[in-house]
């Protein structure tokens, strides 16, 4: 038996001789293709009162994000950030991120007030 204590971390003990610790992996879930992604352009206040656009709804892998971020970035000329299943840009471009969006083909519109 191999150590693997750090696997068992937040597990309790069971008295059961068949028991099998549940370790799950994380495992990434298949990127969508854009006719089937259901985008939402939200405008949101960060820290200090600035303005940022946020695409939430994305449904793939962190590395299809974080490309589907940059290209948002660099069509519009920004920065921003994408991590945790979003894509915030720095300033109010929600008619230009919509745009951009649905000659990609995805699927969007704006929420929020």
């Amino acid at each position: 038996m191999t150590n693997d204590w750090k696997e068992r971390l937040g597990v309790v003990f069971s008295t059961n001789p068949d028991y099998k610790y549940d370790t799950k992996e994380e495992v990434e879930t298949a990127t969508l293709e854009p006719q089937k992604q259901n985008l939402r352009i939200w405008l949101d206040r960060l820290k200090g009162g600035r303005v940022a656009t946020v695409v939430r709804g994305f449904v793939g892998t962190d590395d299809d994000l974080a490309a589907l971020g940059k290209e948002l970035k660099t069509r519009c000329g920004v920065g921003g950030t994408a991590k945790d299943g979003e894509i915030i840009i720095q300033g109010d471009h929600r008619d230009r991120v919509m745009e951009l969006l649905q000659k990609a083909g995805y699927r969007c519109k704006k929420s929020g007030g």
